[in-house]
């Protein structure tokens, strides 16, 4: 895949995030392909990596995910993010956040994920979720 291939799929796969469809997101990723998120365990498999996906879209029905910057690095390619939106989901606090993140991409012969390695400031998520994004 191309510089420029590249970056489409990206904006695509950040698309993906914002369509309030986990299927759509986990289509990025190979068969196999896995997801992890912080510390958590990775999620592996397109329907796990669905869940991943619902589980934000349910948290923030008016999920925003905007593509930052692409970078290559000697680990991988580097997809940096903004995530905005309100917490209405079920449980929620109602409480908008704004929080920046990355994830780290190996791409297959395919042309798909086949291992991202997401991590974002859980602390800052946290206190954005008590207290909002602007506070």
């Amino acid at each position: 895949m191309d510089s420029n291939e590249l970056k489409i799929f990206a904006q695509n796969y950040a698309d993906a995030w914002c369509s309030q469809k986990p299927e759509s997101v986990a289509a990025f990723f190979s068969e196999s392909g896995s997801l992890s998120v912080n510390d958590d365990p990775p999620a592996i498999g397109r329907t796990e990596i669905a869940k991943v996906a619902e589980g934000f879209m349910t948290a923030f029905p008016d999920m925003i995910v905007e593509m930052d910057k692409l970078t290559n690095s000697d680990n991988g390619i580097e997809f940096h993010w903004t995530l905005t939106g309100a917490n209405t989901g079920p449980n929620g606090t109602g409480k908008n956040v704004r929080i920046s993140g990355l994830e780290l991409w190996q791409i297959d012969k395919d042309g798909l994920i086949s291992n991202s390695k997401g991590s974002f400031d859980s602390e800052e998520y946290s206190r954005q979720l008590k207290y909002g994004a602007d506070n």
